[in-house]
């Protein structure tokens, strides 16, 4: 886990700029012995901005950069000379990505689109030059303000991914071999539980060039939402899925049941998740013949649709794509 190159957390301190101070002048030419005030504004701090970037799928870029600091603002000057800006600082992220205060996991805002750009801290204000306190009861005024301070705190920068669809099942289920058979991903692929250590997208191509995008997520077990296994570091990530395809093998020993628990395990982990719609796919149905098959339909949940495939032999593949374009679409 600590080699992979997908990061969905960081935790990150970030401090704004401070606003530049407003200057004291009096005009003072060659012919102009008396003039007025003409100190200018001091500078607006930097900001730190977290800006949405379709090109970026992790966090990775971030986790060992631990501290942000946007510039000051500039000091104002004669002339009425405003002072500069701080340099604003821009953090591209993944699109999913939440923002939070880490000390109070107050959730602040959550970056979904393309070119998005929310400040993270706002600099300070710049202070007001002597010119702008001019009036007619004090002509000459010989004070101005100084900025204001930017804001600085240790934030928690947290990925969910978002798909169209997102594959939820135990390990071993089928996830990533289905993924592999529809979409151009290459997810790894083996024989055991916990394949699957990190999520995985592929974009899936329907007929007449439609295309959606597909989440494999690890594998969910009994107690996930409690943290056991890949837990919660994963459920996450199934919240920022449109819809939910169930995948359960045709050789479990209780089909029903295993629906019921991994049902269970989004219940309590966030009951939202059981408004979205829902697909069962019973994998392998390759090792069933039409009398099998048949024997297991009568005992499949009968509010939940549910289709027969196998990423082995093609069964039911093209079906389930036309079914998953349907219902995101309907």
């Amino acid at each position: 886990m600590s080699n992979s190159n997908f990061v969905d957390y960081v935790r990150i301190f970030c401090a704004s700029g401070n606003g530049g101070k407003g200057s004291v002048h009096l005009r003072r030419e060659k012919f102009i012995p008396k003039g007025g005030p003409d100190g200018g504004d001091g500078g607006r701090g930097g900001h730190v901005i977290l800006r949405g970037n379709s090109q970026f799928w992790t966090l990775i870029h971030l986790k060992y950069r631990k501290h942000v600091r946007a510039d000051h603002g500039g000091r104002g000057s004669g002339a009425l000379c405003h002072g500069a800006d701080g340099n604003d600082i821009y953090l591209d992220v993944p699109l999913g990505t939440v923002a939070k205060v880490a000390d109070t996991g107050e959730v602040l805002f959550e970056i979904t689109t393309n070119g998005e750009e929310v400040v993270l801290a706002k600099g300070g204000r710049g202070g007001m030059g002597n010119a702008f306190f001019k009036s007619a009861t004090n002509q000459t005024p010989r004070y101005s303000q100084p900025g204001e301070e930017g804001s600085e705190n240790w934030y928690i920068l947290e990925l969910k991914v978002l798909a169209d669809v997102g594959l939820v099942g135990f390990p071993n289920a089928g996830k990533s071999t289905l993924l592999s058979k529809i979409s151009a991903a290459k997810p790894k692929i083996a024989d055991y539980p916990f394949t699957t250590l990190e999520p995985n997208l592929g974009i899936v191509e329907c007929r007449d060039h439609k295309s959606f995008v597909m989440a494999d997520i690890p594998g969910i077990i009994e107690g996930a939402h409690e943290g056991k296994g890949l837990g919660l570091r994963f459920l996450k990530h199934i919240e920022r899925n449109s819809m939910l395809l169930f995948m359960i093998p045709a050789d479990s020993k209780d089909i029903s049941q295993e629906y019921k628990i991994l049902l269970k395990e989004l219940k309590m982990y966030n009951p939202e998740l059981l408004d979205k719609d829902r697909l069962l796919a019973i994998t392998k149905a390759d090792l069933l013949d039409q009398e099998l098959e048949g024997m297991i339909k009568k005992h499949l949940p009968r509010k939940v649709p549910h289709i027969f495939i196998s990423s082995y032999t093609g069964k039911g593949l093209e079906k389930l794509t036309d079914t998953l374009w349907e219902m995101l679409n309907s």
